[in-house]
């Protein structure tokens, strides 16, 4: 791979760009996990001024860390981000990119977008059979339109939506959290769990409907302090979940379903939650096996409830998160379009390339496998500061 395309993983404003990550490092005298930072396209190890992201997040002066925390060189940011493509093995490579997040709690939001809420209808309806889909769709966009993301959650209008649909005997419990009051918050994934730039991504092997979820991912404090943003991948098992909601806990939370990355890009002068507001984030899979390509673009304004609505839903003085939290915003993309046979719908084949990019984040890049041929989960929290403990790096900086 070239240094231009490697470049494109990278923000488009890199310069400007304050950028927090988590790197493996094996050229030491202890192998283990370090907090990064990126300065001009040079990559520093600051794990000994701050051992964790979290704690990263908590500080006052966290970009003042980020831009001026002595820290050992490790290299080119491009050089790094090589070594932690799909299809190479990490094994033999200094160092490769983790999840930029740590020992934070790993929260979502659903049914944000206009077009999540209709597929997630569309999945109920349906039972999770994808041979339904199509029929469904047609069905449910006849009896309330494509178009809700004019209608303000929680408003007058939306109640009066909400009876209406009652009354003709089409509400759902996604409608629910989609125009009601209370936001979907749910726990996607456990602290120290999330796969990085160029992992595996996981899917269990009974699922036969599934998909890509891009999204936009907050970086919290313990203070409920929004302090930037990254990308992430909510990999959803469409069958499953439409099946019953209430086994949203078994097609969320598995073995590599959860990726975020590649960077957390701090909060600063130049990129703000404002810059969130006005992203757009791409999505595009590309088949191993029979070259499929689907491509697609969404926007953030068109979210139905502002990002920090969604902080405010999740933490407070009704929840706290004392290690800070990570908030998945929801997907606005659900890819429906035909893969295996006219009418099909979209699902993944394994060896699918996911990649998810923002011109101000860069792009998260990822494999499709299964959950149980991916390298199992072993490294944890206990893991982790048993690891900085023998590093001689304390934790809580």
């Amino acid at each position: 791979m070239t240094e231009s395309s490697v470049s494109a993983f990278l923000p488009v404003d890199l310069d400007d760009a304050l950028l927090v990550g988590r790197v493996w490092r094996r050229d030491g005298a202890h192998e283990g996990p370090g907090v990064i930072v990126v300065r001009g396209g040079q990559v520093f190890d600051i794990t000994r001024t701050v051992a964790t992201t979290a704690d990263l997040f908590d500080r006052a002066d966290a970009v003042e860390i980020a831009r001026h925390a002595p820290g050992e060189l490790i290299g080119d940011v491009k050089d790094l981000l090589a070594a932690s493509l799909p299809g190479v093995q990490k094994e033999s490579t200094r160092a490769h990119l983790l999840a930029p997040c740590d020992v934070q709690a790993i929260k979502a939001c659903g049914v944000t977008f206009a077009v999540s809420l209709l597929e997630r209808v569309i999945e109920e309806q349906a039972g999770g059979d994808r041979a339904k889909a199509a029929q469904v769709r047609e069905t449910i966009t006849a009896l309330i339109g494509t178009d809700l993301s004019a209608i303000e959650p929680g408003s007058d209008a939306a109640m009066r939506l909400k009876a209406e649909l009652q009354r003709r005997g089409a509400w759902s419990q996604y409608l629910e959290v989609g125009i009601g009051t209370d936001a979907e918050v749910f726990s996607k994934s456990q602290p120290m769990s999330a796969v990085g730039f160029g992992a595996d991504v996981g899917l269990l092997r009974a699922s036969a409907w599934n998909n890509p979820e891009p999204e936009i991912v907050l970086a919290v404090n313990a203070r409920g302090e929004t302090v930037g943003a990254t990308l992430g991948n909510d990999v959803n098992l469409r069958d499953i979940e439409g099946r019953s909601a209430l086994l949203l806990g078994k097609c969320k939370d598995n073995n590599g379903s959860c990726a975020i990355g590649p960077f957390v890009r701090l909060f600063d002068g130049r990129f703000t939650m404002d810059s969130v507001r006005a992203a757009s984030v791409s999505l595009r899979v590309e088949g191993a096996d029979d070259h499929f390509v689907l491509d697609g673009v969404s926007h953030m304004r068109e979210i139905s409830r502002d990002p920090l609505q969604l902080v405010a839903q999740t933490c407070g003085t009704h929840h706290q998160y004392p290690d800070g939290f990570m908030l998945f915003l929801g997907t606005m993309f659900s890819p429906i379009q035909d893969r295996d046979a006219p009418g099909s719908g979209f699902t993944h084949h394994i060896g699918d390339v996911v990649t998810i990019s923002a011109p101000q984040l860069g792009a998260l890049v990822n494999t499709v496998k299964l959950s149980d041929e991916i390298a199992p989960w072993t490294f944890g929290v206990r893991a982790l500061y048993a690891n900085l403990a023998a590093r001689g790096i304390a934790v809580g900086g």
